[in-house]
């Protein structure tokens, strides 16, 4: 992963956006995605790889990160089963991706 860039800064930084804090009936869902977007995109363990595409957060910073990291773990669990990531991955709103990846 080193030929990454964008590691030792969050999703916060790289967006150039910090989110409100999520409201006091936030689900967890919510606040650990919310929480995740301040951390390093370096330190993200597979799971909260998986947690933050699934829901279709960072992907321009974070489907390269994911792919290198199946790429030498093709099966990279994280807290659902053996290859999850690559689930994730692979159902990922490509289109949105693409589309922020083509505007200058």
């Amino acid at each position: 992963m080193s030929r990454l860039l964008h590691l030792d800064r969050s999703l916060e930084d790289l967006e150039g956006t910090r989110r409100p804090e999520p409201a006091a009936g936030a689900t967890r869902l919510v606040r650990n995605v919310h929480a995740l977007r301040g951390v390093q995109v370096g330190a993200l363990t597979v799971d909260d790889l998986r947690t933050l595409i699934a829901q279709d957060v960072g992907l321009p910073f974070l489907l390269p990160v994911a792919l290198e990291v199946l790429r030498t773990d093709p099966l990279a669990e994280g807290k659902y089963y053996e290859g999850d990531l690559l689930s994730v991955v692979l159902t990922a709103d490509i289109g949105r991706f693409l589309d922020r990846a083509d505007r200058p």
